[in-house]
């Protein structure tokens, strides 16, 4: 069963994305930021897909990609930004930041679902 590491740090946000997930067959692990996310992954939890917010504290989602997508270990995983930046700029500066898909918020539930499988299947 695959695993997607949620990191988004809206409760309400976070909570209906991870219940989406689940409720699809899907494993889900939460982080309210960046740094938590990549702690989480640095002490062994490896994702097989990470849906990220972009606009959080501490450490922004384009930054957590970057990271994910310059180490030999998580350079494979699947990226899906997902952010309320709405605009072609944003979609552009996170696809040059390594992300796989850019959802703009609000999305449809089925939209984000289709793209998590569409990655998943790779």
């Amino acid at each position: 069963m695959s695993m997607v590491l949620v990191v988004e740090d809206s409760i309400p946000q976070r909570e209906m994305i991870t219940e989406l997930l689940k409720g699809n067959g899907l494993t889900v692990a939460a982080a309210t930021d960046g740094v938590e996310a990549l702690e989480q992954i640095q002490a062994g939890e490896h994702p097989d897909l990470v849906v990220l917010d972009i606009v959080m504290p501490r450490m922004n989602g384009y930054e957590v990609c970057r990271r994910l997508k310059s180490d030999p270990i998580t350079q494979h995983v699947p990226v899906i930004l997902c952010s309320s930046k709405g605009e072609e700029f944003d979609r552009y500066w996170g696809m040059k930041q390594g992300a796989d898909a850019y959802i703009a918020k609000p999305f449809q539930p089925m939209e984000l679902l289709g793209t998590v499988k569409q990655l998943l299947r790779g």
